[in-house]
């Protein structure tokens, strides 16, 4: 890559030199003799190649020689003075905002390296932008951000930055740019360059930034032990399905030891051999079985009574006659003919 060479008259809060450095090559483009031609009132021979370089020499040279590089829209004053004109807002923006032309002359010309041509902003314009910095967008960048201890020197460097910025400030761009060549050197850039510089100069004024927060010790929750009630439902084991079998809730035995337990009940059979003087009862029968704890357990096995094959008839009881009172509160069993024939 060719070492980007400038006069010294490009260097910043240097002043404008007399003469403008120009360098072509050894073959001169038609567009730059019919350029050159187009501007000058007084024809001058374009032969050869010095002649071309002493015409566009001197045209450049010239004090008029001031091109107007683009046009900025800025603001009279800052935000919090601004007049309100609510009914037109036209003239409420004609009031608060005025254009400023970006002017430049050229400063170097060089078509055998790199083909372009260098602009350095005037004084009257570096000074527009060095006001505006200092007066209405520092103003503005301090009223947007809180107050900190720093923030005016903070500010005093920001506008001294770019002071010296918009002092060194050099837009280069190809030499076809000469073709907006205008009588006595002035001109305009074309072909959408204007755009190119309007950028270059807002990306000049930096915002002001406060300073980042200070960090924080984040205080973090200790992690949770495997024994804390957070962590129940997932860390307590499983039992398994096997471990414990289902119990129903009729085998479960109450409290109460005077109440039978069920399963007990079922163990002796339902028709149990005995004599008729057996079925004798009396008014307070005195009926009790020994307590069973059997159903409180687990382990213990399902209990369940054998049924006999063939239940007895109430006629196998007892080979006796069925007259036989039963003592039923003097109802006897020996004149059911007398209550047959009733009926």
């Amino acid at each position: 890559m060719p070492v980007q060479l400038l006069p010294a008259s490009a260097a910043a809060f240097a002043p404008r030199a007399a003469s403008v450095n120009v360098v072509l090559g050894s073959k001169v483009e038609p567009w730059l003799t019919q350029t050159l031609k187009r501007i000058n009132r007084v024809k001058r021979p374009l032969n050869s190649v010095p002649q071309h370089q002493r015409c566009l020499t001197e045209t450049l040279s010239n004090p008029n020689a001031i091109w107007t590089l683009t046009s900025i829209m800025l603001p009279k004053s800052p935000e919090a003075d601004f007049k309100k004109d609510n009914n037109n807002p036209l003239v409420e923006a004609i009031m608060n905002y005025q254009l400023v032309h970006v002017e430049a002359y050229i400063v170097h010309v060089d078509m055998v390296l790199r083909n372009e041509v260098a602009y350095k902003l005037t004084v009257d314009t570096i000074d527009a932008l060095v006001e505006y910095h200092k007066d209405i967008f520092c103003v503005d960048a301090k009223a947007a951000t809180y107050d900190w201890s720093e923030k005016e020197q903070q500010c005093k460097k920001l506008h001294e930055d770019f002071v010296q910025a918009i002092n060194k400030f050099v837009f280069r761009t190809h030499v076809s740019a000469l073709e907006g060549l205008e009588e006595e050197g002035a001109g305009e850039l074309l072909c959408g360059k204007s755009e190119e510089v309007k950028n270059a100069i807002a990306n000049l004024m930096k915002p002001l930034l406060p300073p980042p927060p200070r960090m924080i010790d984040v205080v973090r929750q200790a992690p949770l032990l495997p024994s804390s009630p957070a962590n129940t439902l997932w860390t307590q084991p499983t039992l398994p399905s096997n471990a414990i079998p289902a119990v129903d809730a009729w085998r479960v035995l109450p409290s109460s030891p005077s109440v039978t337990s069920s399963v007990d009940s079922i163990t002796s059979p339902m028709w149990a051999p005995m004599a008729m003087s057996d079925v004798q009862m009396s008014p307070t029968p005195a009926f009790s079985q020994p307590h069973s704890t059997a159903g409180f357990f687990y382990s213990s096995p399902q209990v369940t009574a054998p049924i006999p094959a063939a239940l007895p008839l109430p006629s196998m009881l007892a080979p006796v006659q069925c007259g036989v009172s039963m003592g039923m509160g003097g109802f006897g069993w020996d004149r059911y003919q007398e209550y047959a024939t009733i009926m």
